[in-house]
């Protein structure tokens, strides 16, 4: 990590004792393992899932070692196909008994001049990134609008790319805006029923297998573009997503917070 101070990790404080949450894209090392290790660390039980089964079931049962397997569960699910995501929800009330936050991780990126672009390489960011985090919501507020009493926590994982623009982005900004103003009609609507919908933005969150395959010329010049002179560590994107699932954002809802100082 280049910078001149390296951040602190915070002990849990039981932010989320007694909830239940299910992660997308929750197989390891990035913002959705680490958002589900933040999430045990204050309390929560957490049903993780991932479209790589193998990673997965590792980290899974790495959790359920040091955190109790009463308190985690693991199922694959890929976002993109409507009758896996149901399967995810249904399995969060068979493990858990309710549903109290869900995390939309599940997002796909990828480089392409907008000339050069073919339509399976748009359509599947897009549906990834965008419609699995509406297939994840839809399903998500069907269970907090039935339960009524569940206080709801909805968090989309946004990006910064969303906001401005970036060469060879085209189909991944489009999707994050979209993802963006996703979260400001659902948590319109889902006001109705006490649920709160946000979103995060991170920029430049780099874990160690990211920066193995990072050259250190590109790395350098991608720091360079942050206050701190460093990217963001995966569990600091986490620590937001924690705050806005926690009781303290409780009048919080239709935001898109960045993790960035890149945010325009």
């Amino acid at each position: 990590m280049t910078g001149v101070e390296s951040p602190v990790y915070e002990p849990g404080h039981g932010l989320l004792k007694g909830r239940t949450a299910v992660i997308t894209a929750a197989a390891g090392a990035g913002i959705g393992g680490a958002t589900a290790r933040r999430f045990l660390e204050e309390g929560a039980r957490v049903l993780i899932s991932d479209a790589h089964a193998r990673r997965l079931k590792e980290y899974g049962a790495e959790l359920a070692v040091e955190f109790g397997p009463e308190r985690v569960a693991a199922l694959p699910c890929d976002v993109t196909d409507e009758a896996q995501v149901q399967a995810l929800f249904d399995a969060a009330l068979r493990e858990h008994g309710r549903l109290d936050v869900v995390v939309n991780n599940a997002g796909l990126g990828g480089t392409s001049a907008l000339v050069d672009m073919t339509d399976k390489q748009w359509t599947h960011v897009l549906d990834v990134t965008l419609n699995g985090t509406f297939r994840c919501t839809r399903a998500a507020l069907r269970l907090m609008r039935d339960a009524r009493d569940s206080g709801g926590v909805i968090v989309n994982n946004a990006s910064v790319v969303g906001w401005r623009a970036q060469a060879g982005q085209a189909h991944y900004a489009a999707a994050k805006a979209g993802v963006m103003a996703l979260t400001r009609c659902a948590a319109l609507e889902a006001a109705e029923y006490g649920v709160r919908v946000n979103a995060v933005a991170p920029s430049l969150a780099m874990h160690p297998h990211l920066v193995k395959v990072t050259s250190a010329e590109l790395l350098e010049e991608l720091t360079a573009r942050e206050a701190f002179g460093r990217y963001a560590e995966p569990w600091e994107v986490a620590n937001v997503i924690v705050f806005l699932a926690s009781g303290y954002s409780s009048y919080m809802t239709g935001e898109v917070v960045a993790v960035s100082s890149q945010h325009a």
